[in-house]
């Protein structure tokens, strides 16, 4: 129904503690306290929310903004709302600059993590309730209503109130009334986090369900990267108000371009290790613990192209990536420390090199080779499995810009 554009946004907020800091201060005051400490930029104006924001959402994309809390994604879309004003920047809807639109002005539904439905109104009353705010005909309110109740299955809860649903129940009346009103965006912060684990995977998949069912595009976000992964077409990484990495989940899976990206996306995260990277026969390899593996012909391209030299890097691998037992090359040792039941696979939690390092084995792997709390495990990985960064920066040494 809607691109959406935003350019160079950024968010700003006024820094009045340095003000209140130095007005009367008592005996108290001057003891020295715990200071909390953010890594979010503090100018003259104030401390720097979201900074140099850029992305251009397409018709019907389903966008996910994800990253820890307080990283700004939230900010975002509440500056995409309009309930937040924008300090610099552009936001477009259709080519239509709408940084000074009013939120009722700006065709777009907003769906909470607290539900904000009308406890005294009835699941249709709270569907119908923003239609009756634009005078919208009452036929055609009744087909709004219906058609969204069918399609989030709330059909048989019509007539009751809110205190009367469950949790999943309630999301969807809340996701129902954001979709009544056709809105060419949909906002959607954090609307699965107050569920239970179960829940939460259903409401996933309903939520994929309806963005196949409606027109709209879709701006979500969540602290959570499986849902992350599962929900969007292309992913925002963010980290203290900036953009770190844009793309499919498959991209920014397998190509992290930085240390920051490859920690967070995956569960469990990516291993890091402490390396050198060398030329062997004039090709490239990593050196980690006893074990010199040459890297995979992509990597050795894409290493070329950047003119990488020989030097100590950080070595990612991911859990999943790593396989048990020797190899020419050599291996890499570690003690096991805990391993963790997971049904079809083992987590072994091991101490290799310093360093917490998490392997996952299938179960059918370990049929006849139990390992023991302080057993001793030799694994590698594969030449095409490694991700290398540079310590300083955190970045990819692959994709460097």
């Amino acid at each position: 129904m809607a691109k959406v554009s935003l350019k160079g946004i950024q968010k700003i907020y006024p820094n009045t503690e340095n003000e209140a800091k130095k007005k009367k201060k008592t005996k108290k005051d001057e003891e020295p306290a715990e200071e909390k400490t953010y890594k979010l930029k503090v100018t003259d104006e104030g401390v720097v929310a979201v900074d140099d924001f850029n992305l251009e959402i397409a018709d019907k994309e389903f966008i996910v903004l994800v990253g820890p809390s307080g990283c700004g994604k939230s900010t975002t879309l509440r500056m995409v709302a309009g309930l937040e004003e924008i300090t610099r920047g552009e936001l477009r809807i259709d080519d239509r600059l709408v940084n000074d639109v009013a939120p009722k002005d700006r065709d777009i539904a907003m769906v909470f993590q607290n539900y904000a439905l009308y406890p005294h109104m009835t699941v249709r009353q709270n569907l119908e309730f923003p239609l009756k705010l634009r005078k919208v005909p009452k036929a055609e309110i009744d087909r709004r209503v219906n058609e969204a109740a069918e399609i989030l299955g709330i059909t048989q809860y019509l007539e009751r109130k809110p205190k009367a649903l469950s949790g999943g129940q309630r999301q969807r009346v809340a996701i129902g009334r954001a979709i009544v009103r056709e809105p060419k965006v949909l906002l959607m912060d954090e609307p699965l986090s107050n569920l239970d684990a179960k829940l939460r995977n259903q409401m996933r998949a309903e939520i994929i369900k309806l963005r196949h069912r409606i027109n709209t595009t879709f701006i979500y976000v969540t602290h959570d990267q499986t849902e992350a992964m599962t929900l969007g077409d292309r992913i925002v990484i963010m980290k203290d108000g900036e953009v770190q990495q844009i793309g499919t989940p498959q991209e920014v899976f397998n190509k992290p371009v930085n240390t920051f990206v490859a920690g967070f996306i995956g569960m469990p995260q990516m291993n890091m290790f402490d390396g050198k990277l060398v030329k062997k026969d004039g090709k490239y390899a990593v050196q980690v613990g006893n074990a010199t593996i040459v890297v995979s012909e992509d990597k050795q391209e894409r290493l070329k192209a950047h003119n990488i030299g020989e030097q100590d890097i950080q070595i990612g691998v991911r859990p999943e990536h790593i396989t048990l037992g020797e190899v020419e090359g050599g291996t890499i040792t570690g003690e096991v420390e805990v391993s963790e039941m997971m049904g079809s696979s083992v987590h072994l939690h091991m101490n290799t090199l310093g360093r917490d390092c998490i392997v996952i084995v299938p179960t059918l792997d370990l049929a006849d080779n139990s390992l023991d709390i302080g057993s001793t495990v030799k694994f590698t990985f594969a030449p095409n499995a490694v991700h290398m960064f540079d310590p300083a920066t955190g970045k990819n040494l692959e994709y460097l810009d």
